[in-house]
């Protein structure tokens, strides 16, 4: 790793099927897993633009790994220029190709404001899901993106009242925003109703039978009918053309996937409203074990996991719950303020660092 975040120059071997990296906040721990995630998925959930992730006085930021199978992966990002992937030396045209010898899941922090918080931390878990198992997900992803910030754009400068031509490009963007919209759809209830049965038996596992989990998706289309891409096409393109007078008085599109929930239920009732804090700490460790589980059964092996200072956010209970869980099938990167969590079985089948030695080593290279 060089130039990435607050490390400058780090070389890691991990010799243990779990690294715990153990120290004081601040001192890159995060980082260091964050590192890992966006080498495995192109995608970090702690920045949205690469210039937040080069270090401050570098024009670029280079990871490297060696998986277990040897393949060699690197990703560069670059102030100027983008980014560039290369998988076992050789450049790659598009960036996907990196993505399957390194699948990862990720549990932080701030997964836990999954349930309380904005509609958007719901999609975007969802997308992370379903790019572990189709990365060309991401083309649809960045396609739809565009189309929608376009979208505004053409609002802005005026819209119809500018002429045909405008009328033109606007059907344009109906059509192209239709199919992307369907297609992204179908993905997502797919992999939701993929998901949700294996998190029902992890939130009745972890609340010992109290509570039932559902996982309702509400997509910001009407999607008419059974699922078939054709049908679902026409009616989206059908619901945009007929909410173009109160997108044009608004300034933003009200139809697509932008404006999808994710509805979790406990008991029956909203999680986000009336589950307890208890309540949505289980839910969002149930929808964690799930996709855990989920990606190693359709990827045919387990995923890494990264565990990002979540111990410390969850009760001992709960603390017990996941490291059993976990048990000896997946690889771990562990990040901690202390080993107090872990037990003897743990640690003895772990690789530990002080976070303080990987900052020392990073500033004297």
């Amino acid at each position: 790793m060089q130039g990435f975040r607050n490390h400058s120059n780090l070389q890691l071997e991990i010799k243990a099927p779990r690294l715990l990296v153990i120290g004081s906040n601040g001192v890159g721990k995060s980082n260091l897993l964050e590192s890992v995630e966006l080498l495995g998925s192109l995608r970090s959930h702690r920045a949205s633009q690469d210039g937040d992730l080069i270090h401050w006085d570098a024009s670029r930021a280079l990871l490297k790994a060696t998986c277990a199978d040897q393949q060699i992966l690197e990703l560069e990002l670059r102030r100027r220029g983008g980014r560039q992937a290369k998988r076992n030396g050789k450049p790659l045209q598009r960036q996907l190709d990196l993505i399957g010898p390194l699948r990862c899941v990720g549990f932080s922090a701030l997964d836990l404001h999954l349930v309380r918080g904005e509609p958007a931390l719901r999609r975007q878990w969802l997308d992370r899901v379903v790019l572990q198992l189709e990365p060309v997900y991401a083309d649809l992803i960045s396609r739809y993106g565009r189309l929608l910030r376009q979208r505004a754009q053409f609002w802005r400068r005026g819209g119809l009242s500018t002429g045909m031509e405008p009328q033109a490009l606007l059907e344009s963007f109906d059509s192209q925003m239709a199919l992307v919209s369907t297609r992204i759809h179908r993905r997502r209830l797919r992999a939701l109703a993929r998901l949700e049965p294996l998190a029902a038996v992890w939130q009745d596992r972890l609340s010992e039978g109290r509570e039932q989990l559902q996982l309702c998706y509400t997509p910001g289309s009407a999607l008419i009918g059974e699922e078939q891409e054709e049908s679902w096409r026409l009616a989206i393109e059908q619901q945009l053309r007929d909410q173009r007078k109160e997108e044009e008085r608004l300034g933003s599109c009200r139809v697509g996937p932008h404006r999808d929930e994710i509805e979790m239920r406990i008991n029956g009732t909203a999680a986000r409203r009336f589950g307890s804090s208890g309540q949505q700490r289980t839910l969002v460790l149930a929808l964690k074990m799930a996709e855990l589980q989920l990606v190693g059964e359709l990827c045919g092996e387990p995923p890494l996991l990264l565990l990002d200072d979540v111990l410390a956010e969850l009760d001992p209970t709960r603390q017990l719950a996941l490291l059993e869980a976990v048990g000896e099938n997946h690889q771990c990167l562990v990040s901690a303020t202390h080993l107090d969590a872990f037990e003897g079985g743990w640690l003895e089948q772990s690789q530990i660092l002080e976070a303080d030695s990987l900052r020392s080593q990073s500033e004297t290279r």
